[in-house]
């Protein structure tokens, strides 16, 4: 059952506080078939010597040094120098259950356009877990079946049927290498889409495991507070128009246009994102700012041309914010924000 070679890719920067938890737990998997490469991308705290002592005392680690790029040039970096047919990624800060690689493991065939999903838990401040669930039935998809169940749902869902993020999967190495081309290093937030996006629609088959949690999200609410991203509104410009990208290579016609309509509604989602950091980390800017995002020409097309259903407390008020940018509304999305992250 180790026919395949895995590498465990880990971008590490100035990690030294998580390291030792994180590539201990790479380091207890009992799958023997094993690579894991710790990628130091230009620490400046002790990181890149602790990768370096690790890669002494284990054979199976792999250390590649490199300047600062950012999260998205590490892991790059990390799958050109990997030798294994199939990659999963896990974050430096995180952690995994020793069975996780042997069990998702069993469901690989060879085919290099495949991959297994598996869930996980978010690790809350306090030691309180949450476990998250995929949307996607558990199951085995081949390509009919993932054009026909999983395409129309990658994209717009409040909930999404299957989590965009690199970490928690194993994939075939081709399809992460074929599809690095869409990603940039000047996304930050939501930069996974521009990898997981395309690779998802690049694939022959998934398994979607039956409530099997292995990965551990580590949430510190605190480190949330205070963080300000001046530059969100660009960036995430940039990331509609790069999935714009992949939808316009990957799909044609009709379906195209489907899509399309996805993105406007993802879009609208992630728009919320952009209020959520004015009205949480921005206290002198934040009415100015969501003022002029919300009455701008480009959010009222989209909201006039798209149709999206919020379920959940928190997204409603910010689709009212949205639809409707006034002092009363957008002084209550302050209030939630502030009631939110100190409570």
């Amino acid at each position: 059952m180790e026919a395949y070679k895995i590498s465990m890719i880990i971008p590490v920067y100035n990690a030294e506080q998580y390291l030792k938890k994180c590539v201990d737990s790479v380091r207890a998997q009992t799958y023997g078939n094993l690579e894991i490469m710790l990628v130091d991308d230009g620490s400046t705290d002790s990181s890149g010597e602790l990768c370096d002592a690790y890669a002494e005392k284990d054979e199976r680690i792999r250390v590649v040094h490199k300047e600062n790029g950012g999260l998205v040039s590490a892991w790059k970096a990390g799958v050109k120098e990997c030798s294994g047919e199939y990659v999963s990624f896990l974050d430096s800060d995180d952690w995994i259950d020793p069975e996780m690689l042997s069990e998702m493991s069993v469901y690989l065939t060879g085919n290099d356009r495949e991959m297994v999903i598996s869930d996980y838990i978010i690790e809350r401040d306090g030691g309180s877990q949450e476990y998250v669930w995929q949307k996607l039935a558990p199951g085995e998809y081949g390509r009919k079946e993932i054009e026909e169940k999983i395409f129309p749902c990658l994209l717009g869902q409040e909930e999404r049927y299957i989590t965009i993020s690199r970490c928690m999967k194993l994939i075939s190495k081709r399809l992460i290498s074929e599809n690095g081309n869409y990603t940039d290093p000047a996304i930050i937030v939501g930069e996974d889409t521009t990898i997981m996006l395309p690779v998802l629609l690049d694939c022959q088959r998934i398994v979607a495991m039956d409530h099997k949690a292995y990965y551990h999200y580590l949430y510190v609410k605190e480190s949330m507070v205070h963080k300000y991203n001046e530059k969100l509104t660009e960036n995430i410009r940039k990331l509609i128009q790069t999935t714009d990208r992949i939808l316009k290579d990957k799909f044609t016609g009709d379906k195209l246009e489907e899509q399309k309509k996805h993105l406007d509604q993802e879009s609208i989602l992630w728009y919320f994102l952009v209020l959520k950091n004015e009205a949480r980390g921005n206290p002198s800017g934040y009415r100015r700012n969501i003022f002029k995002l919300c009455r701008s020409e480009e959010i009222r097309d989209l909201l006039k041309r798209t149709e999206i259903t919020v379920n959940q407390p928190a997204n409603k008020l910010l689709y009212l914010v949205m639809k409707h940018p006034g002092e009363v509304t957008v002084r209550l999305l302050r209030l939630a924000m502030i009631w939110y992250y100190r409570s």
